[in-house]
C-alpha cells in the first residue's frame, strides 16, 4: 500500500527511521529493537542503507523481513547517482515482489573517486530524475522525498534548494520528509515557503533524539542542520554533569518537546530517527498520540 493512500487528515501519526548495521552478526539485535518499537504501532518505517553502506540486497532482505515478519509498511531508501537504470529496476521489482510499496527517492552521495558520480551510462544524475523514471517505469510505487528545512549544504542558495524541491514534487513524488533540525521554527518556515510556491503534499518533520554528543556531532557535520546555543549549552552541561546518560534525558526531553509542538500546530505526523534506540524512541512516544 502508497503511504500516501494511508496518510489522513486529522489523524497524526508517528513513523520511524531504521539504521541497520552492516555486520550481519549485529542483525538479531537490530530486529530485536525493530520488535519492540513496531509495537508502538508506527504508520511505517523507513530503511537507510545501513552504517558504512551496505548493498541493495541487504536492504532488499531487511524491508523484506520488516514487512512480512514484523508486519510494517516499509519504505526503502533509494539512490541514484552512480546506478545504473537497470539495477535501479532490479531493486524495485525485488521491492514489489516482497510487497513493499514505497522508496525514499534520494540522489545519494557520489563515489569518492567519481566526485560527480557519473559515466556514460548512468543518466540519473538527481533526486528529481530519479522520481520521473520511477513514475515513468513503476508508477505503482509510492515516492517519498527528502527536503531540508536549513536548506542542502551543498545548495547554491535556499532558493535553489526549494526549486529543486518543487522539480521533485512536480515529477510525482507523494511526500516530503525533512531532514532533522532541532528549532520548529524551521519547519513551520519551510512549510509556509513550500506552499507559497503551490506545493500542497504532506510534508513530514523529521525529529532526532539527541542521545550522545558524538554521535550528534558527527551527524551534524553530515546533514548541515545546527543545534541551538541553548539547546547546545543545555546539552554539554548535561554531558559534564553525568556524561551519555543524562545527554540522553535532555536529548529526549526536547525531541518529545519538538513533537508535541509539532503535532499541535498540524504537522501530519512526526517521522523519528532511531538511531535503533528503543529506549529514547518509547519515551518520546508515550502518551504523543490520542488512543
Amino acid at each position: 500500500m502508497k503511504i500516501i493512500d494511508i496518510i489522513q487528515p486529522d489523524r497524526p501519526f508517528i513513523s520511524f527511521e531504521f539504521f541497520p548495521p552492516k555486520d550481519k552478526a549485529e542483525w538479531p539485535a537490530f530486529f530485536a529493537t525493530v520488535d519492540r518499537l513496531a509495537a508502538l504501532n508506527p504508520l511505517f518505517a523507513s530503511v537507510t542503507y545501513g552504517a558504512g553502506g551496505s548493498t541493495h540486497d541487504d536492504t532488499l532482505e531487511i524491508v523484506t523481513r520488516l514487512k512480512r515478519q514484523h508486519g510494517l509498511e516499509t519504505m526503502a531508501h533509494l539512490t541514484c547517482i552512480g546506478a545504473k537504470e537497470e539495477e535501479i529496476l532490479r531493486f524495485l521489482d525485488g521491492l514489489g515482489n516482497a510487497g513493499v510499496d514505497n522508496v525514499l527517492a534520494l540522489r545519494g552521495d557520489p563515489p569518492k573517486d567519481r566526485p560527480h558520480g557519473l559515466d556514460g551510462e548512468r543518466s540519473l544524475l538527481y533526486a528529481a530524475d530519479l522520481v520521473s523514471f520511477i513514475r515513468s517505469s513503476r508508477p505503482e510505487v509510492g515516492v517519498g522525498v527528502a527536503g531540508y528545512p536549513e536548506t542542502h549544504p551543498e545548495a547554491a542558495s535556499p532558493e535553489a534548494d526549494l526549486a529543486f524541491l518543487m522539480a521533485k514534487m512536480e515529477r510525482g513524488a507523494d511526500f516530503v520528509v525533512t531532514q532533522l533540525f532541532f528549532d520548529n521554527s524551521l519547519y513551520f518556515d519551510f512549510v509556509r515557503e513550500v506552499r507559497a510556491l503551490g506545493c500542497h503534499k504532506p510534508i513530514i518533520p523529521g525529529i532526532l533524539p539527541v542521545v550522545n554528543l558524538k554521535v550528534i556531532q558527527r551527524i551534524l557535520s553530515l546533514c548541515g542542520a545546527t543545534v541551538p546555543p541553548t539547546f547546545m549549552a543545555e546539552l554539554e552541561e548535561a554531558d559534564r554533569r553525568g556524561g551519555a546518560a543524562e545527554v540522553q534525558k535532555v536529548g529526549v526531553a526536547h525531541a518529545r518537546r519538538q513533537a508535541k509542538e509539532l503535532l499541535a500546530a498540524g504537522a501530519p505526523g512526526v517521522h523519528l530517527y532511531t538511531l535503533n534506540r528503543s529506549d529514547a524512541v518509547s519515551e518520546i512516544v508515550d502518551g504523543l498520540l490520542p488512543r
